[in-house]
């Protein structure tokens, strides 16, 4: 049992997939009432879109759903990252491999749906190129992997389910 919990989001460029699960995850943080002990954040392990917003698609289909992630704004992982979360959580393979690369292995990496079992999917794919339909797959299954984590974090902080 912990008093607190850090989690960061990861994907490619941070404007994408990483802001949407840092919004979906927030949102269901303060609906179990515990937004003061658990600090979210995103980043991208590229620096291409830093100080950028999400894109504007993310940020519709997020806001479809009750999330505003309009305030978020892209950054790169940095080193110093490893050391300030519990948990650093990459959207795929490619970039939970670039996550432990500049983190020297952190022990608490993982691909978020690891905390949707229940998905068949182990990736949540990069809709940058698709459509509306890409997001809306890519919000289903960061809705999924964030309640699975959720109970994670809840657990580490009480031993318990939120």
């Amino acid at each position: 049992m912990v008093d607190r919990v850090s989690v960061l989001f990861v994907c490619m460029g941070n404007i994408c997939r990483s802001p949407m699960a840092h919004g979906a995850f927030r949102k269901l943080v303060a609906r179990a009432g515990l937004a003061d002990r658990v600090m979210i954040d995103s980043a991208g392990t590229i620096d291409h879109h830093a100080g950028d917003p999400p894109d504007p698609r993310a940020v519709a289909t997020a806001g479809e759903r009750g999330i505003d992630i309009s305030d978020l704004r892209a950054r790169a992982l940095t080193a110093t990252d490893c050391g300030r979360f519990d948990l650093i959580v990459a959207m795929d393979r490619g970039n939970l491999n670039r996550v432990r690369a500049v983190c020297n292995g952190h022990p608490a990496t993982h691909l978020l749906l690891e905390f949707a079992p229940q998905r068949r999917e182990h990736e949540v794919p990069d809709p940058y190129s698709g459509g509306p339909a890409a997001f809306e797959t890519v919000m289903d299954l960061i809705e999924a992997g964030t309640q699975g984590l959720l109970a994670e974090v809840a657990q580490r902080l009480d031993g318990g389910a939120p």
